[in-house]
């Protein structure tokens, strides 16, 4: 079932010299359950691209539909709350809270009740291969490895159907790029998660179900 699709989405902005065309008329479609990677050079748009389909910008023409529906009549808030989660290269994780306050905050958001979010923040650390020594400690006393599965664990306590990825083992070791990368997966193949990664490694592509490739601003599919 096709859970998000762009439909000849176009996007510019204007810099202080000149129109950037970034997007430029892309069609294709995520499915649920597929592990999906868009790989292309720096500065060819598949951030921008991204960013697009969290909902974070608007097409300048074109549309992006979430089940059949129109991301820009949606609340994006509420669809990156409820629906899509994305996680960063550089994690976001907030600084001032331990592990489990991370993966707790968009439960709290949801109003679920403290308890019952610390115990599904638990088990969902757990289930990202993390154990109690994390539960307290602060983003900087995880190691990088650590700190991108507590950012998983976050994306996946929403409670959405969309994770996407940008660069998420950018700042990783091999060891934990594997693991990183295994955990993706699992998460689409295991746990119906439509999970979309962008990436410089060819690497971690060979690793997903199926490869964009994205030159200055288009995007043509590799297999």
């Amino acid at each position: 079932m096709e859970i998000l699709r762009a439909e000849h989405v176009s996007y510019s902005y204007q810099t202080k010299y000149q129109k950037v065309d970034a997007v430029k008329d892309v069609s294709c479609g995520f499915e649920q359950g597929g592990f999906y990677a868009i790989v292309g050079e720096s500065g060819s748009g598949k951030s921008t691209f991204l960013s697009l389909l969290a909902g974070l910008d608007v097409p300048s023409d074109g549309a992006i539909y979430v089940q059949g529906q129109p991301l820009a009549q949606m609340d994006r808030d509420a669809y990156r709350l409820n629906q899509a989660s994305v996680v960063y290269q550089s994690f976001h994780l907030f600084p001032l809270l331990t592990a489990l306050e991370n993966v707790m905050l968009p439960m709290e958001f949801k109003k679920i009740r403290k308890k019952e979010a610390a115990a599904r923040a638990e088990k969902l650390l757990q289930r990202v291969g993390l154990g109690e020594r994390i539960y307290r400690q602060f983003p900087k006393m995880m190691s990088g490895g650590e700190q991108q599965r507590v950012a998983i664990a976050r994306a996946v306590a929403a409670g959405g159907e969309i994770i996407l990825a940008d660069e998420p083992t950018g700042n990783l070791d091999s060891d934990n790029e594997r693991k990183i990368v295994a955990l993706l997966k699992e998460l689409a193949h295991e746990d119906g998660y439509t999970v979309i990664v962008i990436t410089h490694n060819q690497g971690v592509a060979d690793e997903t179900d199926h490869v964009f490739r994205m030159t200055d601003g288009k995007l043509d599919q590799v297999r």
